[in-house]
């Protein structure tokens, strides 16, 4: 009798371990969904696109074409046209409008639900001589979501969307151009897309990034916070003309890229938008946000011209940059802005969000002041017959490595001050101090 009561105890006493084990369990773990959804976390960074829920006016979900019609969408996170799965498709002298606003938040960004049209599951979409118009906030244009909507993404199912000779128009918030993340892919010729929203990029990207190519065509923005470009992925734009009236020109958020030849970008950055404290034409930085992976920007640009007319042609904070100039034409038509601008701002850690930035020019012309905080750092090449009319680190705050190849030339306009200074031309004789002087890691150079 004594070994059976013991026996029911420790019988009592497993359930009641196990029951707690259970218990404890699921408390942590809806802990941690509350600290992770409010931190945007795994829920809201994605995934596959089961995170999301998809509806469609127009599903396409095998290989067809179709030539001529009128598409439309009125209902709320509704696609106008969902093309998805392992085929192709081609669309040709269609109308698609979208309406019907959507509350999905991150769905429409990272997923593109309540897009015009999207592209996903591996599909090819080929779109030529498309009108396509949205008038609803989280509706995108054209969207290319490539299946990994993650921050760190390492993989796509191979979304191609192939659109030229088009054109796309948004005029809610929240509403891009041509969209891509997820590692999709998005190839775009001779487009003109318009946008008036805030948020709104002509040339868009978020969470997984991708690749995205553009030839010809005009990409004008209106609204704050909405550059002509905003890459969250590798973006390259040739031969077009890009035209931002209220925000910055071009954007890279985190370890990405942006690559242009043989255009014209002009900015007008007019009105501030959520964390930003300056005004600027090119903007390199990392938001902290988890839409892009920290690491090395990149901006390059060959035989263009980029035209300021507000704020700083040049900013760089909390994040490490390159930035590549060869034979553009650089204007700022702002007295007050500065070339290039490197400083701690509002994102990042305190005392560590400087920025680390090499800028190489080549066979490159550039004037203006150079600004480095004291938590900042510059290496600056000149090759190839570059010159630089301006002031370098006025303040003597951050480190500046200059080196110059003996075809280029540096002319000051203010005291400046660089940690070292590499001269292929030994005598100096490229650096015209203009009665200014410039002092090599403390000392006066001669």
């Amino acid at each position: 009798m004594k070994n059976k009561k013991y026996l029911v105890y420790s019988i009592i006493i497993v359930m009641l371990i196990v029951t707690l084990g259970v218990l404890w369990f699921l408390i942590v773990d809806t802990v941690n969904n509350s600290l992770v959804n409010s931190n945007g976390g795994p829920e809201m960074n994605g995934g596959d696109s089961s995170s999301a829920s998809y509806s469609a006016a127009k599903e396409i979900t095998a290989d067809e074409e179709i030539d001529g019609g009128e598409f439309a969408s009125t209902n709320a996170d509704e696609n106008a046209i969902s093309v998805s799965g392992n085929i192709a498709v081609s669309l040709s002298n269609i109308t698609v409008s979208k309406t019907g606003d959507s509350d999905g938040g991150d769905s429409t960004s990272f997923y593109g639900t309540n897009s015009a049209i999207i592209a996903k599951n591996g599909a090819t979409l080929t779109i030529e001589n498309a009108n396509i118009t949205t008038d609803a906030t989280g509706a995108n244009g054209v969207f290319s979501y490539g299946g990994s909507a993650t921050t760190n993404n390492s993989s796509s199912d191979g979304t191609t969307v192939n659109i030229s000779d088009s054109t796309i128009t948004t005029s809610k918030d929240n509403s891009g151009g041509i969209m891509t993340t997820g590692g999709g892919i998005m190839n775009a010729e001779n487009l003109t897309i318009t946008t008036a929203g805030t948020s709104s990029a002509a040339i868009r990207s978020d969470r997984g990034g991708g690749t995205v190519t553009v030839n010809k065509g005009t990409y004008k923005t209106t609204g704050k916070g909405s550059p002509a470009i905003y890459s969250t992925a590798d973006i390259t734009v040739k031969n077009a003309t890009l035209i931002a009236t209220a925000s910055e020109g071009a954007i890279i958020e985190g370890k990405n890229s942006i690559t242009l030849e043989n255009l014209s970008l002009t900015d007008t950055n007019s009105e501030l938008n959520g964390q930003s404290t300056t005004y600027k034409n090119i903007f390199l930085y990392q938001s902290m946000s988890g839409d892009a992976a920290s690491g090395e920007a990149t901006f390059t640009a060959k035989d263009s011209t980029i035209t300021t007319n507000k704020g700083d042609s040049f900013y760089v904070t909390n994040t490490t940059a390159i930035i590549n100039l060869e034979n553009n034409t650089i204007v700022n038509n702002d007295a007050s802005g500065n070339l290039l601008r490197i400083q701690a701002d509002s994102w990042g850690n305190s005392g560590t969000n400087g920025g680390i930035v090499t800028l190489n020019l080549t066979n490159q012309a550039t004037t203006g002041n150079i600004v480095v905080d004291e938590i900042s750092s510059l290496t600056m090449n000149l090759k190839n017959g570059s010159s630089f009319e301006g002031v370098i680190n006025g303040e003597n705050a951050g480190e500046v490595v200059l080196n110059l190849d003996a075809s280029s030339k540096i002319t000051l306009t203010g005291d400046s001050y660089v940690k070292s200074l590499t001269n292929a031309d030994t005598t100096n004789s490229n650096i015209n101090l203009n009665g200014y002087k410039l002092y090599v890691d403390g000392v006066l150079l001669k």
